[in-house]
């Protein structure tokens, strides 16, 4: 992306935005699983009960199905409107402060998480277009927590059952081709792979911008076939740097380094080549590598007090919806980066994703 001209913002004020009030309406779509996250802190022996392992996200086997019903009955829960992508969503809506910025595309089952999950993000100011299924159970994420980490067991029932037949829906068609940035985070492409490159397709050939999340190490190991198929039309790809490492692994790069996994993405073949691939590899609370114009620059990560973070649930999905926000409104790369930081840091000092307030983040 092309950085603006160095501004003097004493004299000249902030930069003139991109994103005008007629345009509030569907500026960006994130389409992918939404789930109702149901959060506890847990024991170690929990955990290895269930064969999980922190800082880490997997679907659940037949193995995983009692362990719900377990955390319900043994632990103090928490339920969570969630997801990966929906959360970043969310978190982009808030940055943004603009009613009907961003709208949300999923399938969810006809009972009552499906509708706990749609008030959620319409008390939000997201406007969701999901599929109900009737024939499956809204999905929902078991949020293992234990000293301030997490792991992930998500249970997609309806979710999985999106089909791309929904996308072709007269009112759902004209948000995703009516808004400028898509968003979908590597989880939707255990479920519609198609659906995810029919909107990069579009985005791709109407010069729009098409963003991405590595999301896990299952996708980059298992799912690596369909990522690849659509990282042609990705403009701004994120991850981790365990999602990094097992993205190395895949490719045989020799070099698992955040710094060198995010060149060598940047440099994977593009169906534009006019337009160069932006990668950012979060690294916690280490500096981000952030691969553009041909470099890697790293970008510190402000230092947030333990005693200040409640957990990490959601942090890396509210790094994105902060990045987002402000990518939209054509601030320089940078601090796209630097907004992302900031709200990961607002949702690490609370128990999921949970927005209030507005947000403070100050350039």
């Amino acid at each position: 992306m092309a950085e603006k001209q160095k501004r003097d913002d004493d004299k000249n004020g902030p930069p003139e935005k991109k994103l005008k009030p007629k345009d509030y309406k569907g500026v960006i779509v994130g389409m992918g699983n939404p789930l109702l996250d149901i959060s506890a802190e847990v024991p170690a022996d929990f955990l290895e009960k269930y064969e999980v392992k922190l800082n880490n996200a997997i679907l659940a086997t037949e193995k995983h199905v009692p362990l719900y019903q377990e955390l319900v009955d043994k632990f103090n829960v928490e339920y969570i409107a969630g997801g990966a992508t929906q959360n970043s969503i969310r978190v982009a809506q808030w940055m943004l402060q603009k009613p009907g910025a961003c709208s949300y595309i999923g399938s969810v089952g006809k009972d009552k998480f499906g509708e706990q999950l749609r008030k959620s993000a319409e008390g939000d100011n997201i406007r969701v277009y999901y599929h109900e299924d009737d024939k499956a159970a809204t999905g929902t994420c078991a949020v293992l927590i234990q000293n301030k980490e997490r792991s992930l067991i998500a249970n997609l029932a309806a979710a999985n059952n999106f089909k791309i037949d929904h996308l072709k829906k007269s009112e759902v068609e004209s948000v995703w081709k009516n808004a400028q940035y898509y968003y979908s985070a590597g989880f939707f492409l255990t479920v519609s792979p198609e659906s995810v490159l029919l909107l990069a397709q579009h985005y791709h050939e109407n010069k729009k911008t098409v963003l991405m999340n590595l999301s896990a190490p299952f996708i980059c190991e298992f799912f690596n076939k369909p990522l690849l198929e659509c990282m042609p039309y990705v403009n701004y790809l994120i991850g981790n740097e365990s999602e990094a490492q097992a993205f190395a692994k895949a490719m045989k790069y020799e070099d698992d380094s955040a710094e060198a996994v995010a060149e060598k993405i940047g440099k994977l073949p593009r169906k534009d080549e006019s337009r160069e691939r932006v990668v950012i590899i979060t690294q916690g609370s280490k500096p981000a590598a952030v691969y553009a114009n041909g470099k890697v620059v790293m970008v510190p990560v402000p230092e947030i007090p333990a005693d200040e973070i409640v957990d990490a649930n959601g942090a890396g999905d509210a790094f994105v919806g902060g990045f987002l926000a402000y990518l939209v409104q054509d601030y320089p790369l940078l601090d796209c980066v630097r907004a992302g930081h900031y709200a990961a840091s607002v949702i690490l000092r609370v128990s999921g994703t949970k927005l209030s307030g507005e947000p403070k983040f100050k350039l």
